[in-house]
């Protein structure tokens, strides 16, 4: 099971230690993601998945285990010794242990201020730069190999460009709940059209980011949403193969991804909705300029009529018959 989906795991372990890149909550969500999707297992599969889970289930956060622990605890193929190692089951009768009863909510804080409508964050989004620096921008970046588009995004967080509006946090939490759930299933249609409603973005934008073999657009984007750093390591497994699959791609994006600033991020967005702009003018400039020039011409041929040489001038009569000569 976990060679055929990981490959790199002995090297993403071995990378994490040396390296400082801590990808063990994330190799243990995806790990249990997996085993309790399918109803049965082989006795490789779960000695496999004993064997790794219980080593991983002491080196990750609280947070971490709690989540895991979670998901196994309403698994019914859930190997004893993992159950053990969580707590869920006594060391010696083999039963599972009793769940506490949950902890009353706090009240709840005074309501913030209004959140922004989407039209206005639309609106807001269409301001937050000028469509010429925001095709640059994204052009730039979009040619530019990896080490260059470190560089582009370290400089973003240092100019005086104006970024785009955060996206509120309900908006955001909901987005990544999708993005999520659409990159485990390899959904490729519904994860564009949510990264692409979520931040504000076209759908041909949206794509392009989707499909970026670098994976540095992703990482913008996943910033821009504020995800956390798991999460957005779960999405490189599972949706982007080609780069969960080496040991050195996923130490780069996990590093780039914790070095970037939400600045960088949202200056970025703006950029990219901004290019929007700029294509969509450059398309209709030259024919808006071809109708001005034919207006211009079919003006200067409607003349007044004038008199031709050795023609009478019309004769007015009055009422009575008379000449006004």
């Amino acid at each position: 099971m976990t060679k055929s989906l990981f490959p790199g795991f002995d090297g993403l372990m071995s990378l994490s230690r040396r390296e400082g890149v801590d990808v063990r909550p994330t190799l243990l969500r995806v790990l249990t993601d997996l085993y309790v999707q399918a109803p049965t297992h082989s006795d490789d599969e779960q000695r496999q998945f004993v064997e790794l889970a219980t080593r991983l289930i002491d080196q990750v956060d609280d947070a971490t285990r709690s989540s895991v622990k979670a998901k196994l605890a309403i698994y019914a193929q859930t190997p004893v010794p993992v159950l053990q190692k969580l707590g869920l089951v006594a060391a010696q009768e083999g039963r599972r242990v009793p769940l506490a009863r949950g902890i009353p909510a706090p009240p709840k804080a005074a309501s913030p201020a209004r959140a922004q409508t989407d039209a206005e964050l639309r609106v807001a989004a269409n301001m937050a730069m000028q469509p010429k620096e925001a095709a640059e921008i994204h052009d730039m970046f979009f040619s530019a190999d990896a080490s260059q588009r470190a560089l582009v995004l370290h400089n973003l967080a240092q100019t005086p460009l104006k970024a785009a509006p955060r996206i509120p946090t309900v908006r955001a939490r909901r987005a990544i709940q999708i993005l999520e759930m659409a990159a485990i299933a390899g959904d490729i249609e519904n994860f564009t059209f949510e990264l692409g409603d979520s931040l504000i973005l076209p759908s041909r934008v949206a794509a392009q980011i989707v499909d970026d073999a670098g994976g540095e657009a992703l990482a913008v984007a996943a910033r821009a949403l504020d995800m956390p750093s798991p999460n957005f390591q779960r999405i490189l497994l599972f949706f982007k193969p080609e780069i969960g699959n080496s040991v050195d791609a996923v130490y780069r994006l996990s590093r780039l991804y914790d070095r970037l600033s939400d600045r960088a991020a949202l200056v970025m967005l703006a950029a990219w909705r901004g290019s929007t702009l700029a294509v969509t003018r450059a398309k209709y400039q030259s024919s808006l300029h071809d109708d001005e020039r034919q207006r211009a011409r079919a003006g200067a041929s409607q003349t007044r009529p004038t008199v031709q040489p050795g023609s009478s001038p019309a004769v007015r009569t009055g009422t009575d018959g008379s000449s006004d000569r």
